[in-house]
């Protein structure tokens, strides 16, 4: 396959995930889905290697990555046939990333699957938002373990009602399932259309020649790091249950053109739910490499050949059943990143941006207004670090999320709160020859009594600079001027105000005097 086919190849099959999110999207009942695009949709191959990925949510796409491989094997598949599950320790990320998977079918012939994972603001959990302080997963909502959700095209009715029942709002939830099933039957009817019009011959030695192309150009760009060690430590704040300044350490040996990632030294799992399954941590791992590939490289399988990640059982980064994983997802991932970030400063520092916001600012809410139930989950963006090549971006998601923001007029009119200031926090980028740049202030005003949960980090530990910048400004959450914890659930009152400073990014190089 010469190079101009095998590019046209490549974006055929990015255009089906692209179709794939574009239906998600339009379909979808929530803010969250429809509105902030909290969702992922990607095509693997029979075996449950990647094949291609949208530009979606690097946290979502990374662990199905790692992980779909385990989860396809142990099922017996059929045509028509759908997959539901959100079990972190048998595929998912957190309970509310939800993910349905479908074999793709030519004649009688399994040739690949495609799936989606979306988040879903409620999933039972007795925590409006479904993102509480917990201790053990079973607190954080309904566990999905993987299961047929459909059976030869028709959805299996008493596993969609088992689900429905323990939500709050069945309704809104439905929408989202039934968008999330429309997704992927476009994706089966896409891919099905390309096996016909390529030839299953042909196809399979596009994949080939797809995952062998990206291997050699991972390969080429790992090469580009100096052979060696590189160590870093980065700590979490807390654990939301008195445990503070939590470490994270990462050992990078770079041989030649493959590296190992080893996060021996690690805390142990803690009591609260910043631990993961080890899918997430390599979802942190993956993007940080694949940030330094060429922007062309596909994102396949290949490209992740030459990783090779450890993280020892019962660690942080590799959590044991039953151990609560919420904001292992969301700020666990994000830290992963620093650290990765932090080891490979050392390597290569003119390649490397000072710490990002490092924080989701997760912030999730609900309670019962003009009897409705209501739940809304949101993450708020910050400051991007700065780098050699300039400084940082203000107010952005960063890294491991790619959503969007909710804008204001749907929050507003969906439920009883007002956003009363929404602005850039000037000034608290790290300062340096190239300024970190400014996260943002979030302030929400409350129209009915509502249970808040805020899991957030980076509120003790500014993130840093790199190469003589400054560290930037850590972030604040206060209600009603009172400063909370950076992992609090609390009970609003009617008129009271929440407010959300994020951090900024570290600034990057000495400040000329």
């Amino acid at each position: 396959m010469n190079a101009i086919d095998l590019a046209i190849f490549a974006s055929r099959l990015n255009a089906v995930c692209d179709e794939m999110g574009a239906v998600l999207q339009r379909a979808a009942f929530s803010p969250n889905i429809r509105d902030r695009l909290d969702f992922s949709c990607a095509v693997f191959d029979r075996t449950g290697a990647m094949v291609a990925q949208a530009a979606h949510i690097p946290v979502h796409l990374g662990s199905m990555a790692y992980a779909m491989r385990d989860i396809v094997q142990h099922i017996s598949w059929q045509a028509g046939d759908m997959i539901v599950v959100n079990d972190p320790y048998l595929g998912g990320t957190h309970l509310p990333d939800v993910t349905l998977i479908a074999p793709i079918y030519c004649a009688t012939e399994l040739y690949g699957f495609v799936a989606n994972r979306a988040h879903h603001a409620d999933i039972g959990s007795h925590s409006p938002g479904s993102m509480p302080i917990s201790t053990t997963l079973e607190e954080e909502g309904i566990v999905i373990a993987p299961q047929h959700l459909l059976r030869g095209g028709e959805i299996d009715q008493p596993c969609l009602q088992w689900i429905l029942a323990g939500l709050r709002n069945s309704a809104d939830a439905h929408g989202d399932f039934a968008a999330q099933i429309s997704a992927n039957r476009i994706g089966m009817e896409r891919m099905q259309q390309l096996l016909s019009s390529m030839g299953i011959t042909a196809y399979q030695f596009g994949l080939h020649e797809l995952n062998d192309y990206a291997q050699r150009l991972a390969q080429a760009s790992i090469a580009q790091i100096p052979n060696g060690e590189y160590q870093f430590t980065d700590v979490m704040d807390d654990d939301g249950l008195g445990q503070r300044d939590i470490p994270i350490h990462v050992s990078l040996r770079i041989s030649d053109d493959h590296v190992e990632v080893d996060f021996s030294g690690t805390a142990p799992q803690v009591a609260g739910n910043i631990n993961c399954p080890l899918a997430v941590a390599a979802a942190g791992v993956y993007y940080v490499f694949r940030c330094l590939m060429p922007a062309h490289t596909p994102a396949c399988a290949g490209s992740f050949a030459p990783i090779q990640i450890h993280a020892p059982l019962g660690c942080l980064l590799n959590a044991r059943r039953p151990a609560a994983v919420a904001a292992g997802n969301v700020e666990t991932s994000t830290r992963v990143v620093d650290v990765i970030l932090g080891a490979l400063a050392q390597a290569i520092p003119d390649r490397i941006p000072a710490a990002s916001h490092g924080s989701m600012n997760n912030l999730a809410m609900g309670g019962e207004y003009q009897r409705t139930s209501w739940d809304y989950y949101e993450t708020i963006g910050g400051g991007m670090g700065a780098s050699s090549r300039g400084s940082g971006i203000s107010a952005v998601q960063t890294h491991m999320t790619n959503t969007r923001n909710t804008p204001i007029e749907v929050l507003e009119m969906r439920y009883p709160v007002r956003v009363s200031r929404y602005a850039i926090r000037k000034n608290s980028g790290g300062a340096g020859a190239r300024q970190g740049g400014d996260g943002l202030i979030r302030e929400f005003e409350f129209l009915a009594p509502t249970t808040v949960t805020l899991l957030t980090e980076r509120r003790k530990h500014a993130p840093w600079g790199l190469q003589g910048g400054q560290d930037a400004t850590s972030g604040e959450n206060r209600l009603n001027d009172e400063l909370l914890p950076s992992k609090v659930c609390v009970q609003v009152n009617t008129g009271d105000r929440l407010t959300i400073a994020t951090p900024g990014g570290g600034g990057y190089g000495a400040k000329a005097k």
